[in-house]
């Protein structure tokens, strides 16, 4: 299996935020071929003190990083990746990598 994640950051609108990605984009990443699992969370806390280092997390599951590659650069993945301006207003880190 292989997981990509997505960490975004504080958004300027977290309300326009939390409302697009739930009713927009989330249904859009679940058309990507080849996802196995999806989930995401609002609820991102720190282990120690201090403020969470991200809004919201992502992760995607698929069966193998040519998988993920090849959802990616569809054309249901190439429709996510125009998405993400239109709601992640503070920026967005996106790893991937495989599960042992």
């Amino acid at each position: 299996m292989h997981r990509m994640l997505v960490l975004y950051n504080e958004p300027k609108d977290p309300a326009h935020f939390k409302k697009y990605y739930v009713e927009t984009h989330v249904p859009l990443a679940n058309k990507i071929p080849g996802i196995k699992n999806a989930r995401y969370s609002f609820d991102v806390k720190p282990l120690g003190p201090g403020k969470a280092p991200y809004f919201c997390v992502f992760e995607a599951d698929f069966e193998s990083e040519a998988a993920l590659m090849s959802g990616l650069g569809s054309k249901e993945g190439q429709a996510v990746a125009g998405d993400v301006p239109n709601y992640a207003s503070g920026g967005v880190t996106m790893a991937h990598f495989p599960l042992k």
